[in-house]
């Protein structure tokens, strides 16, 4: 037995040298694939800088018509025609509906007559108070005659201002049979039908006039964006000479509207309810696209930031947190992630407030491929560089799936290990 084990040694020590050599041949193997060698992506990046950007603010509100004005009768009968053509645009005294003007027109005839008596009656008296004043001349008549001549007189005066007075009631009340518009704009449907019967002492409304241009656009804002707005204007920032800031409108749509308005302070009030301010702009509308009730969004400018830094939004990142990242090129070439603090947006590019200083490269395009403290080829960013999917090159999409073989932990996928089995079965 222990023959055979010593004739066995020499057999088994071969064995075992033999799997150590195929062994270190498949690690070294190994090695040089886990390894592959890839170039460092290409990024675009813009370089930071200081500037001085205007602050403004996008808030909710709805369109109102400057004046508004209800058309009431002023004479009381029955409504005999609609002159005006709903939803039309009417211009200050135009006619709007007709009354029954008849008995009006009886009353100034009554009027009339009453007049013409009573100027009749001073003709009379004036005539007399002549012949009593000639007679006491001639020491005929006494002074009693005389003034009793003169007293008579006032009295016919009296009579005709009054009668006068009752003509022009009774022709202003027949005026009044003809409603008038008292406010040019546009009116809305009519709220009587001819026939209807208005009395000048109710309250029914006929119709409703509103003016739209301009129009006013009001929005609440809270009581210290107004004190901070307030500071602004007297600084100089924002004013224009007139102590007023410039407002611009957003349909709803999404769409500008194309005519900037004025802020008009002396139209604020607070909601005592929640405390927030109302404010009110007054904007253009020659061509009557806003309407009463409409939603808008006001963006207004509340000042200037001084020193502010600003980088393309598609820049910036979010992780699971919702904290803001950047990437940031170093001086040797290599990526930094970075939590900033994102203030505003303002257009296409968002102000950072903390996090960055001027003159660092942020990436704005290719920190897909990239992954921290990973070496990068940066270049400067143009918004005319970036092209759909489908127009980019065959070599850029080969770089582009290359890259997204990157995992998270920095490995690359190793396609070359699937066929090594293959390769030591020959």
């Amino acid at each position: 037995m222990e023959q055979k084990m010593r004739m066995n040694r020499p057999i088994l020590a071969a064995t075992v040298a033999a799997l150590m050599i195929i062994s270190g041949c498949q690690k070294e193997d190994g090695e040089k694939q886990a390894a592959p060698s890839y170039p460092p992506p290409q990024v675009s990046v813009i370089t930071t800088k200081t500037e001085s950007l205007p602050i403004t603010n996008d808030l909710p509100g709805r369109i109102a018509a400057t004046r508004i004005s209800e058309v009431r009768p002023r004479a009381t009968g029955i409504v005999i025609e609609r002159v005006f053509e709903q939803g039309s645009y009417v211009n200050a005294g135009d006619v709007l509906y007709r009354i029954d003007p008849a008995s009006f027109q009886v009353q100034v005839e009554s009027a009339e007559g009453t007049l013409r008596r009573a100027q009749a009656v001073k003709l009379q008296a004036k005539q007399a108070a002549d012949r009593q004043e000639q007679l006491r001349k001639a020491n005929v008549a006494t002074g009693q005659n005389l003034d009793d001549a003169v007293a008579l007189l006032a009295q016919a005066d009296a009579d005709v201002a009054i009668a006068e007075a009752g003509l022009a009631t009774a022709k202003l009340n027949l005026q009044y049979t003809n409603v008038t518009a008292p406010i040019s704009g546009r009116i809305g449907r009519a709220l009587i039908t001819e026939g209807a019967l208005v009395s000048a002492n109710g309250s029914e409304n006929l119709a409703t006039i509103q003016q739209l241009d301009p129009v006013y656009a009001d929005f609440t804002q809270s009581a210290t964006d107004l004190i901070r707005l307030r500071k602004a204007l007297q600084d100089g920032a924002l004013a224009d000479g007139k102590n007023e800031a410039k407002v611009n409108l957003v349909m709803d749509d999404g769409s500008p509207y194309p005519h900037a308005g004025k802020l008009l302070f002396s139209e604020a009030a607070v909601d005592e309810t929640t405390g927030q301010v109302t404010l009110r702009g007054e904007f253009p509308n020659p061509d009557g696209d806003l309407l009463p009730g409409m939603y808008v969004r006001v963006l207004i400018e509340q000042g200037i930031e001084k020193d502010a830094i600003a980088v393309p939004t598609q820049a910036v990142q979010r992780d699971t947190s919702g904290n803001a990242q950047v990437y940031v090129v170093k001086d040797d070439n290599t990526a930094e992630l970075r939590t900033v603090s994102a203030g505003q947006v303002l257009g296409d590019r968002w102000i950072i407030r903390d996090g960055l200083k001027a003159g660092e490269k942020i990436i704005v395009e290719g920190f897909q491929k990239v992954r921290p403290g990973a070496p990068v080829v940066p270049a400067d960013w143009k918004p005319a560089d970036a092209q759909p999917a489908t127009d980019a090159k065959p070599a850029e999409a080969a770089d582009k799936a290359a890259g997204d073989q990157t995992t998270t932990d920095g490995a690359a996928a190793k396609p070359a290990e699937d066929a090594k089995p293959a390769e030591q079965a020959k």
